[in-house]
């Protein structure tokens, strides 16, 4: 099942250990200078931050989009800390009435960041009372019902909208034009990650050497939430074997116990590329069949499974169905035929 896989991208209950809790230990950076990677966006938003507290504004909208886990709830907690500003943490599926935003508009001081996770998910009603609110910032509400109602206009204080987003083409046109400022977060590349991996061992107080953080982020797919949470588990088999430093060869030993392979794949990456090779004769097959086989939904093969295997070159799309390629083949230790 999804929730049981140690290299999903999506946030984890075991990811609040140390991320989410208040008073607890955090891995999440602070400030701009302990934020490794995405160094052009970085790079970007220092440059707007100056320039606004320079003319004493509140920051232009922010959108931040890409795939789950890269640090976009991050970067908006940096955004308010590098702001001197105060944040209010939301999600799309978390306002589900207008009269929910209106509640935390108003609430919102002169210069808050509201961050809106998931900002694709917001329920159409929602959006029409945001559009005026990051426009002019007023909000208009509807006193009364019938021939008696009646508009009122609030003046709302200037505030930043940070939205995360996983889907920015499901965004609706109106929504994306608010945005002053866009910025696309990429996976981040093992070097990078092993620097990450290198930061949050000191936080947990775990001594780790440079081959067996790099093989650790040589197998996270890219994705920090991923890293952070193999060098737990890694951790975990080092303690159990009363290790003083993690070592190349028990993070190997540990990663591959949990039969996480040299790209990041695990058993259910692996045995979905099985059956389309070896009970299709590599594809093409369709969602719905390829879901049967392997016991699966197939929203979750849509958008867990295939993105990555898509991604390093393992798997193809086409309108007939899935299809794996020769690089999937050459991965399992199978001859790939010659159609």
């Amino acid at each position: 099942m999804i929730e049981d896989r140690v290299i999903s991208p999506e946030y984890l209950d075991e990811d609040g250990e140390y991320t989410e809790k208040i008073d607890e230990i955090t891995l999440r950076p602070k400030v701009f200078a302990e934020y490794i990677g995405q160094d052009k966006v970085k790079e970007n938003l220092k440059v707007y931050i100056e320039a606004a507290k320079a003319r004493g504004e509140a920051l232009d909208h922010v959108l931040l989009y890409g795939p789950p886990g890269l640090g976009k709830t991050t970067l908006a907690t940096i955004i308010a800390n590098e702001m001197g500003s105060n944040i209010k943490i939301t999600s799309g599926p978390a306002i589900e009435k207008a009269g929910d935003l209106a509640a935390i508009l108003t609430n919102l001081q002169e210069d808050d960041i509201l961050f809106i996770d998931e900002i694709h998910r917001l329920n159409k009603a929602v959006e029409e009372i945001l559009y005026p609110a990051l426009e002019d910032f007023s909000l208009d509400i509807v006193i009364g019902k019938g021939p008696a109602a009646k508009s009122i206009r609030l003046d709302l204080p200037k505030f930043t909208l940070v939205g995360a987003t996983t889907k920015a083409g499901s965004l609706s046109s109106p929504l994306r034009d608010r945005f002053g400022i866009i910025h696309r977060l990429e996976l981040y590349t093992p070097e990078e990650l092993a620097d990450i991996i290198t930061r949050s061992a000191g936080i947990l107080n775990v001594s780790i050497d440079k081959e067996a953080a790099l093989e650790i982020g040589s197998r996270c797919r890219g994705t920090p939430r991923i890293a952070n949470r193999l060098l737990k588990r890694v951790r975990d088999f080092a303690q159990v074997e009363k290790k003083d430093k993690v070592d190349y060869e028990v993070a190997k030993k540990a990663l591959d116990r949990l039969e996480i392979d040299e790209l990041g794949l695990d058993n259910t990456d692996r045995e979905m590329l099985q059956t389309v090779i070896e009970k299709f004769n590599g594809g093409p097959v369709g969602l719905d069949t390829l879901a049967a086989c392997i016991g699966e939904d197939k929203d979750t093969i849509e958008d867990v499974y295939e993105p990555y295997l898509m991604q390093i070159g393992f798997l193809s799309r086409s309108p007939r169905g899935r299809m794996a390629t020769a690089l999937a083949y050459d991965h399992l230790g199978l001859e790939y035929p010659k159609k």
